[in-house]
């Protein structure tokens, strides 16, 4: 489903190619045609928005969303297991089931992170992918109702999802918690939770990617296929 490709790219943060390849994701959503036509014009009014804005702008704004606490993360499992020992098998049985399907990871980005996520559904048959989504959307509704909380246009991308697969039954109750909640503690406390996480931070630096100006910025998502593999590169449109 191309529909979740490019889904999983607006989320990305923000390149020069992908900006460079927002016309074609306009037109490419409007020929699969998979969205009610509500969110399809949000999308496009979210995407001429983004053609329009320097690629800075949209870069720092990118930051102050998702790589400035937890709260609106990127990374599905800390939203359910927090900085728990679950995570780390969680990510590890989802990995796994990646790999059972022929992909591997060509960039250093944890395998929780929903663009990545979303782009291994685009390659999956459209019943498996809408399955899978709607396993994951009570945590990517709540991240939702969170954007539209902060008045932040990225939530459009958040309804266009539920829209493929119906909001989770408990949407009211999330809705009512981002609606509630104070402020990001993770943001709050920014100090305290560096010195405790300084150490592992720096430690796992090696090899990050040239693009990731600021601690805990995502890098672009790339599938690797096998060497016989006959699939299409998850980074074409």
């Amino acid at each position: 489903m191309k529909t979740l490709k490019i889904l999983s790219a607006l989320l990305c943060y923000p390149q020069p190619e992908m900006q460079a390849a927002l016309t074609e994701m306009a037109t490419a959503l409007e020929r699969e045609n998979q969205l009610p036509q509500a969110e399809r014009w949000a999308l496009q009014t979210f995407i001429h928005q983004m053609q329009r804005t320097d690629l800075m702008d949209l870069q720092e704004s990118y930051i102050g969303l998702f790589d400035r606490g937890r709260a609106l993360s990127l990374h599905l499992f800390e939203h359910i297991h927090g900085q728990s020992r679950d995570r780390g098998q969680a990510m590890v049985d989802l990995l796994e089931t990646y790999r059972r399907h022929g992909f591997e990871l060509s960039a250093r980005e944890l395998p929780d992170y929903l663009p990545l996520f979303l782009e291994y559904l685009a390659q999956r048959p459209a019943d498996e992918a809408l399955s899978l989504l709607t396993d994951a959307m009570p945590v990517i509704a709540l991240i939702g109702a969170r954007l539209a909380e902060r008045g932040s246009d990225y939530y459009v991308v958040f309804d266009a999802l539920a829209a493929l697969v119906g909001e989770p039954a408990s949407i009211a109750e999330i809705r009512r918690q981002a609606a509630t909640e104070g402020p990001d503690q993770t943001v709050v406390n920014m100090d305290q939770i560096w010195e405790e996480e300084a150490v592992t931070f720096l430690a796992n630096q090696e090899g990050c990617g040239i693009n990731r100006p600021l601690p805990g910025v995502a890098q672009p998502v790339q599938w690797v296929p096998p060497p016989d593999s006959t699939r299409q590169s998850a980074r074409s449109l």
